[in-house]
C-alpha cells in the first residue's frame, strides 16, 4: 500500500494534528501544578522548583529559529518523529530522576525539541495542504494548543495528583504513539522544491507586510491574554469578589472556548477574509475587557469567556493568514510566529506588573485596551488593502 493511499481524510488528518499539538503543549506544563510537591520532595526553594517549567520555555525559545531553518532545508516528517522521540525520552528521564538537577536538565532538553511538534508541524501543514484545507486544519491545531494547556494542569494537578512521575510517563507514551502514527499516516510532502530567490529570511518575513500582519496581531493578542490571566487571580481573590482558590482555578476552564473557536475561525476567515476576522476578534476582546470592570462575579466570568473568544479568534486567524501566504520559508515563518507569540506573553506579564501596582485591575484592563489597538488597526489595514 502506498503512502498516499494510507493518507487520512480531512477528519483523520485533523485528529492526528490535534493529537500531536495537544501532547506537545501538555508536556510543557506538567510540573506547574505540582511545584509545591517538587519543593518538598527535593528540598528545593520555589524558585528552583519553578525551573522545571521555565527551562522548558527557555529551550523552546532557543530552538525555534534553528528548527525553522531545519524545516526549510530537510523533509519535515522525520523531524517531527525524531523530535517526538526525544521529547518522550526526556519525559522518561524526568520521571526516573532522583535529583532536581537531572529533572531540570531533562525538561530543558524536552523544550529544545518541542518546536518539532509545534512550528515544524505547522510548517509541514503549510507545505502539504492546499489553501482550502489549510485554514480548517490550522484551526484544529490552534484548538489543540488550548486543550494541551488545560490537560497538562488537569493531568498532574487533578487526575494524577500526587503522582507527577506517572503523569510524565503517561505523556511520554502518548507522544511516542502519536509520532509513530504521524510517520505512517501523515500525507507525503511531495518532491522538495529548490529554494526560490523569493524565499524570505527571518528579517525578510518581518519587513514584508503580508507576513508581518500575523506577527503583529498575535503579539498584541498574546500580550493582553497573558496579562489578564496572570493577574485575574489577584482581582478575583480581592473584594468585592473574594473568590476561593478552587473557584479561581476553575475559571481557567474558560480556555475551552478556544477549542470551539479554532475550526470555526478557519471557515470564517475563508468566507469574510483575514482582515475582518482580526477586526472581529479585536472588537470582542475590547468589549470583554470593558465588561470585566463590572462589580459582578457572573459578568467577570462572562468577560473572561469573551477574552478567550477574542484571543483565539485572533490567534487562529493569524496562523491561518501566515500559512496561506507562505509560498516558501514555511519553517522560518512558523518558528518566528511561535517565538513572537511567547515574547508577547512575556511582555504582557512584565508590563502588567506596574499597571496593577498603580491602578489594580482597571490598570491591567486599560493596558489591554491600549495594546488591542494593534491587532484592530492591522485588521483594518488588511480590509482596506484587499478592498
Amino acid at each position: 500500500m502506498s503512502a498516499s493511499s494510507r493518507a487520512p481524510g480531512q477528519a483523520g488528518l485533523q485528529t492526528l494534528v490535534f493529537g500531536l499539538a495537544t501532547v506537545a503543549i501538555t508536556s510543557m506544563y506538567l510540573t506547574q501544578p505540582v511545584l509545591p510537591q517538587l519543593s518538598r520532595e527535593f528540598g528545593a526553594a520555589p524558585a528552583l522548583a519553578s525551573l522545571t517549567v521555565s527551562m522548558v520555555i527557555l529551550g523552546i525559545t532557543l530552538a525555534c529559529m534553528p528548527f525553522g531553518l531545519a524545516a526549510d532545508r530537510w523533509p519535515i516528517k522525520p523531524i517531527i518523529a525524531v523530535g517526538g522521540g526525544v521529547i518522550a525520552l526526556s519525559l522518561v528521564a524526568g520521571a526516573l530522576s532522583q535529583g532536581l538537577g537531572v529533572l531540570v536538565a531533562a525538561r530543558f532538553v524536552q523544550g529544545l525539541f518541542i518546536p518539532a511538534l509545534t512550528s515544524c508541524l505547522a510548517a509541514y501543514l503549510s507545505r502539504t495542504l492546499p489553501p482550502d484545507r489549510l485554514a480548517m486544519v490550522m484551526g484544529s491545531y490552534v484548538s489543540a494548543t488550548v486543550v494541551g494547556g488545560l490537560s497538562s494542569r488537569l493531568l498532574s494537578g487533578l487526575l494524577l495528583a500526587g503522582h507527577w512521575r506517572f503523569s510524565l510517563l503517561v505523556v511520554a507514551g502518548v507522544t511516542l504513539l502519536l509520532c509513530l502514527a504521524a510517520l505512517r499516516w501523515l500525507p507525503a510532502e511531495g518532491p522538495r522544491q529548490p529554494r526560490s530567490e523569493q524565499a524570505l529570511s527571518y528579517l525578510g518575513l518581518l519587513k514584508n507586510w503580508p507576513t508581518l500582519v500575523p506577527y503583529l496581531a498575535t503579539f498584541g493578542s498574546m500580550f493582553v491574554f497573558a496579562a489578564v490571566f496572570n493577574y485575574v487571580p489577584y482581582y478575583l481573590s480581592a473584594p468585592p469578589f473574594e473568590a476561593s482558590t478552587a473557584f479561581i482555578s476553575l475559571v481557567y476552564l474558560t480556555y475551552l472556548v478556544g477549542v470551539i473557536i479554532g475550526p470555526f475561525v478557519g471557515r470564517l476567515a475563508k468566507r469574510v477574509g483575514g482582515g475582518w476576522t482580526l477586526a472581529l476578534g479585536s472588537s470582542l476582546y475590547m468589549a470583554a475587557l470593558l465588561l470585566s470592570l463590572a462589580p459582578s462575579l457572573v459578568l467577570v466570568v462572562l468577560a473572561l469567556l469573551a477574552v478567550c473568544g477574542g484571543h483565539f479568534i485572533i490567534h487562529a486567524a493569524s496562523q491561518g493568514i501566515l500559512n496561506v501566504r507562505l509560498a516558501d520559508s514555511q519553517g522560518r515563518g512558523n518558528s518566528l510566529y511561535v517565538l513572537i507569540y511567547y515574547l508577547g506573553g512575556w511582555a504582557g506579564i512584565t508590563a502588567a506588573g506596574p499597571a496593577w501596582s498603580l491602578l489594580a485591575w482597571p490598570g491591567v484592563a486599560a493596558l489591554g485596551l491600549t495594546m488591542l489597538i494593534l491587532p484592530l488597526l492591522v485588521g483594518a489595514k488588511e480590509i482596506r488593502r484587499r478592498a
